[in-house]
């Protein structure tokens, strides 16, 4: 037996609320399977369970709000050979499941179903089971998009086309295609008074976790500008041989050529422990993304000194949509070994930025502007950026700092080497 506890995701978090379970008593789990949905107070994030076996019990029900390493589930570390070791509905304790409804079965086809045999049992959370009959949706007809053929609320809501005034933590972030999808568009995804307290919720965290940075780091700062001509009309070029779903962005060139200098240089990326420095082994590049209705997430790009431009792309789409529709996983919020922010876009021109905890870098880029630059004695006008590095004093100097600055500008210079 194995005790599924609240994780830790984000040095910032003492406490979190199931918002969702995607599992009940009984279900079949394996390593790294998503068992619940977390509100982080920050944003609603899957957690997955590092022990195979089989649920056996639900502690917690939905929307009770506990303390990091509260017991949630049990886990029996023995598979049952067998269908469901424990049919639902017949669990102690599980306050959280709703009883099982016409909707929570497929009807057999063809020849099967001319000879009765029993209905096959349809996969989906529990909250999607209670979700579909608050909305009236018959589960049957909703496609799956979770894991092993699971349907999630998310898909239920989809399929319906509609958003419950209860729910105040998601948003759809794909076309409705249900038959209410009209009907979308005029709903409110949040009340307004929901609203304020989500985001007076988010602030919270945020302000306790920049607090603490500015009280335990002794930050300090380096900027510097750099020439993008070359890299722009490499971009250029190489996006003219893409699909148009798969061009690049400026923005996915800073992240690889900050993630090789952090590969390079392993003083900045790593972790402040009460034992020291402790350099991490691979790059897992935060990316800072603003939640739409406020808030702020840095999750993690794994590998991301390991992976092609192209994939870099893909993977900052990627996580800027989960992210914006609470899709994120544990892993990504809490493996992060040092932080990108990139306000360019908001028409800043450089960022002096706060380290996130226990990181002990974080580089910051402004946005791209024309400026007169001499380039070989001859002045001219160049697109250029400036980045800018808030590093932890304990664990690195200027030195190190200014040597970690200009191995970015040179990736930059030659972006084929990226």
């Amino acid at each position: 037996m194995a005790e599924f506890r609240m994780p830790s995701l984000g040095a910032d978090m003492d406490e979190g609320t199931v918002i969702e379970w995607l599992v009940q008593p009984g279900d079949i789990v394996g390593k790294g399977d998503p068992v619940a949905v977390v509100d982080t107070d920050k944003a609603a994030i899957e957690v997955e369970t590092f022990t195979a076996g089989t649920i056996g019990q639900i502690l917690v029900p939905v929307g009770e709000r506990v303390h990091v390493g509260t017991p949630l589930a049990i886990i029996d570390g023995t598979e049952p050979k067998t269908g469901r070791a424990h049919p639902a509905g017949q669990q102690p304790g599980q306050a959280v499941h709703p009883p099982q409804s016409e909707a929570g079965t497929r009807p057999p086809a063809g020849a099967d179903a001319a000879r009765g045999a029993a209905p096959e049992r349809i996969k989906a959370s529990p909250y999607a089971r209670k979700l579909a009959q608050t909305l009236h949706v018959e589960l049957a007809a909703v496609p799956a998009t979770g894991q092993r053929g699971l349907i999630t609320s998310e898909d239920v809501r989809r399929f319906a086309g509609t958003i419950p005034a209860s729910d105040h933590r998601r948003t759809p972030v794909t076309p409705q295609t249900g038959p209410a999808a009209q009907s979308t568009k005029a709903a409110p995804q949040r009340a307004p008074a929901a609203r304020h307290v989500v985001e007076k919720s988010q602030r919270a965290a945020i302000a306790r976790l920049m607090a603490r940075s500015a009280r335990e780091i002794p930050h300090y700062h380096l900027s510097g500008t750099v020439d993008l001509a070359t890299a722009l009309d490499w971009l250029t070029r190489t996006n003219r041989e893409l699909p148009v779903t798969d061009r690049l962005v400026p923005a996915a060139l800073l992240l690889k050529a900050t993630a090789l200098a952090a590969h390079r240089h392993p003083e900045l990326n790593g972790f402040w422990t009460e034992h020291g420095f402790q350099a991490a082994g691979q790059v897992h590049l935060g990316v800072a993304i603003s939640l739409r209705g406020g808030g702020l997430v840095a999750p993690a790009l794994h590998d991301a000194a390991d992976l092609p431009v192209g994939e870099v792309m893909a993977g900052l789409r990627d996580l800027v949509e989960r992210a914006r529709s609470g899709r994120l996983r544990r892993t990504e919020l809490t493996d992060a070994t040092i932080t990108v922010t990139n306000l360019g876009d908001q028409g800043v021109e450089s960022v002096h930025g706060i380290i996130y905890p226990p990181q002990v870098a974080l580089v910051g880029a402004g946005r791209i502007v024309e400026r007169p630059w001499a380039v070989d004695g001859l002045l001219g006008v160049r697109p250029c950026q400036t980045l800018t590095l808030a590093a932890d004093h304990r664990a690195t100097d200027g030195f190190t700092g200014g040597r970690f600055l200009a191995t970015i500008e040179h990736l930059l210079q030659t972006p084929e080497e990226l």
